[in-house]
């Protein structure tokens, strides 16, 4: 199965503001842009440098490229342990207004049958939900507010609940 995901945020801010968030992906603890203190943190052993390998969760994957304060581009390389094709990232896009420009996610992705499984019973819907609290970060962080905070549906919710880590007895 192919996927193609996309997410945008228009936010009132420069390409260079949107593009400095970008760039802190993946840096501990100056991650300005991932939404770690809700999902698991990204974590990469080289960070944005291309070839660094690493990912979040259950998901791995590496770098392919990063423009610094444009773009940070990666390669899939495992989901759920099953080999997967496909790429992600995130752009800085010009805005349609002044003073206003966007950020974007992209993914294209194929997979095998298992993880098109995953896909449809929860994984979309907490993908998702991770992006869309990964553009509110970013507009919290440049705005000092969120115009329209994402709010997590009853299913994400109940799937957050029964996939939490568990803290041992």
């Amino acid at each position: 199965m192919r996927i193609m995901n996309v997410h945008e945020r228009a936010i009132p801010a420069s390409e260079a503001a949107i593009g400095a968030l970008i760039d802190t992906l993946a840096s501990d603890p100056g991650d300005r842009l991932w939404p770690w203190e809700r999902w698991p943190a990204q974590i990469l052993d080289r960070g944005l440098t291309p070839g660094s390998a690493g990912g979040h969760g259950p998901i791995r994957y590496h770098v392919i490229a990063h423009d610094p304060g444009r773009r940070v581009r990666y390669a899939f390389d495992r989901i759920f342990g099953a080999p997967v094709r496909g790429h992600h990232g995130f752009d800085v896009v010009p805005g349609d207004a002044p003073g206003e420009s966007t950020l974007r996610h992209v993914m294209l992705l194929d997979v095998p049958p298992r993880v098109t499984l995953l896909w449809r019973l929860g994984v979309h819907a907490m993908h998702d939900a991770f992006l869309e609290d990964a553009l509110d970060k970013a507009e919290r962080e440049l705005t000092g507010a969120v115009r329209r905070p994402a709010r997590h549906s009853a299913w994400v919710r109940a799937l957050r609940r029964a996939f939490r880590p568990r803290r041992p007895a």
